[in-house]
């Protein structure tokens, strides 16, 4: 999906025209993929946006740039201010929101402590990630050649920016195949995640999902899918799965901020249950969207209103 311009950027502490929020062609980012970020959704409701769970969302962002050894110059109660300085200034409804956090010019050397660290909150209008009768009807997803990292060689489990060149070979493979997304195994061939989402397996009444171990990021979607799966009473567990499982299971679903909750229909050209999206994923996606348009009382405290 195109990016469509909106009136401001917060960059370095400040609201910009978005034309002026630039980067030097020597910033450090640029050239070694050195960034955190975050994706983080507002929806509509009838009292205006609200940010999705905007605190976890920061505290990820804080700890992907700890692991990275890099000092954000605000804290987190200044980036959840600037995010919804942001949304309003804009005048959004419902907005993708994307913080990002990145090694400025100084230096060209692989250490890169000594470049200044810079700060932006982008804010733009996007849909379904997957597309607008993905959540309904579901997706075709092909298992990709390509792995994820192995442990001790990236920290899977912070966003950081250079990782991601990973994503974009997965993404890029599936498209190439004829699928809409790409699920990666990890390196003993278990399943891991998607290019930019997580995944669950629903099998015999019971919910699955790859464990921390199988190099997947701690989606913040993916934790509050697992709280709203034990809420009806499902039993969850984060496991090892075989690639296999996934062609024998009732159900497979994607959670990311971006998907959303999307589900599965075909995985490899195999029809995945009845090749559409099945109840367990309906319920929650019901749970999910009624807590984030407001119809549901957001019981876990996981919207911040804008206005």
């Amino acid at each position: 999906m195109t990016i469509s311009k909106t009136e401001y950027v917060w960059f370095n502490g400040r609201l910009v025209p978005w034309d002026q929020a630039q980067v030097h062609v020597a910033a450090h980012v640029l050239h070694y993929g050195s960034s955190v970020f975050e994706g983080i959704r507002a929806y509509e409701t009838d009292n205006g946006p609200a940010i999705f769970c905007l605190g976890p969302h920061v505290d990820r962002l804080f700890n992907s740039a700890k692991i990275y050894r890099m000092e954000i110059p605000y804290t987190k109660e200044e980036i959840e201010q600037a995010v919804v300085e942001t949304v309003r200034a804009n005048k959004h409804k419902s907005c993708y929101i994307r913080p990002l956090v990145f090694r400025g010019f100084d230096n060209f050397g692989l250490d890169p402590r000594k470049c200044p660290v810079e700060v932006a909150v982008i804010t733009i209008e996007w849909g379904h990630y997957l597309g607008s009768e993905a959540i309904e009807q579901g997706v075709d997803v092909g298992v990709s050649s390509w792995r994820r990292m192995a442990t001790g060689t990236f920290p899977a489990a912070a966003k950081i920016g250079g990782q991601y060149i990973n994503s974009q070979l997965i993404a890029m493979e599936a498209i190439d195949r004829g699928y809409v997304e790409g699920i990666a195994l990890d390196i003993n061939g278990f399943v891991s995640e998607g290019s930019g989402e997580n995944i669950f397996v629903v099998s015999n009444g019971e919910i699955l999902t790859p464990a921390l171990a199988s190099s997947i990021l701690q989606g913040v979607t993916r934790r509050c899918v697992i709280t709203l799966a034990k809420d009806l009473g499902y039993r969850v567990r984060e496991e090892l799965i075989p690639r296999e499982a996934l062609y024998m299971a009732d159900e497979v679903f994607f959670t990311g901020t971006a998907a959303e909750i999307t589900p599965i229909r075909s995985i490899d050209g195999i029809v995945i249950g009845a090749g559409h999206r099945g109840p367990v994923t309906e319920q929650l996606q019901t749970e999910f969207f009624g807590i984030t348009s407001g119809r549901i009382p957001d019981r876990h405290g996981w919207l911040t209103p804008v206005s």
